[in-house]
């Protein structure tokens, strides 16, 4: 069941509700081969995974045509759960861990999704230009924009200037301070009321 995602994302349409309710499925068992989500936290995939990365999709409705990625994607996170999102924008996964990309790609091709590129290596490996960069806790903003710069296209087609937009927790404010003429910091708790994201934020950069 999906009754979580569907109460934040009522106009779904019929692939995208299958394509969550099989992400669903799938995290769970592919967890049991390899470890991408917390053993104690798998039951909770709808919520703490899949809509916790759609949080990115209440912050910013990406053009079609736009380019993302998903800096230390791991399993897939955020990028599957946004790729399904929005159909019409192309999502690039890079990881440095090969047995996680292998179930981001396992998972991405299960879901049919066309809109999705998946790449093992470091981030320097990665030489493309993208609108944005989205990561879920990998490192701080701070490293993270240093990474990221070279990746951001300077073509802008969104209604937010290029940058990174990360999903991060608890107090963040030492680590945005450097950045803190640039970056916009949402709590979560606004867009979803559930108790796991009453510290949860988006930290916004323009890059």
């Amino acid at each position: 069941m999906i009754e979580h995602i569907l109460k934040y994302f009522p106009s779904l349409s019929d692939t995208q509700k299958e394509q969550f309710r099989l992400m669903t499925e799938l995290y769970p068992q592919w967890n049991e081969k390899i470890n991408v989500i917390s053993r104690k936290d798998i039951a909770n995939v709808e919520v703490n995974h899949i809509l916790h990365s759609l949080a990115i999709a209440k912050f910013i409705n990406f053009k079609p045509g736009s380019r993302v990625l998903d800096f230390g994607s791991g399993g897939g996170l955020p990028g599957l759960p946004l790729a399904v999102m929005f159909p019409e924008v192309h999502f690039h996964l890079i990881d440095r861990i090969g047995k996680k990309m292998k179930v981001a790609r396992e998972i991405s091709e299960a879901l049919g999704l066309k809109n999705v590129t998946v790449q093992h290596g470091d981030a320097g490996e990665c030489h493309d230009k993208f609108d944005f960069v989205v990561s879920r806790a990998v490192m701080s903003q701070t490293d993270l924009v240093k990474l990221a710069k070279r990746n951001i296209s300077t073509s802008q087609r969104n209604g937010l200037p290029n940058g990174v937009i990360t999903l991060k927790g608890g107090d963040i404010q030492a680590e945005i301070f450097p950045l803190r003429t640039k970056t916009e910091v949402v709590d979560i708790k606004n867009y979803f009321k559930e108790d796991f994201f009453d510290t949860k934020k988006i930290v916004y950069t323009i890059a």
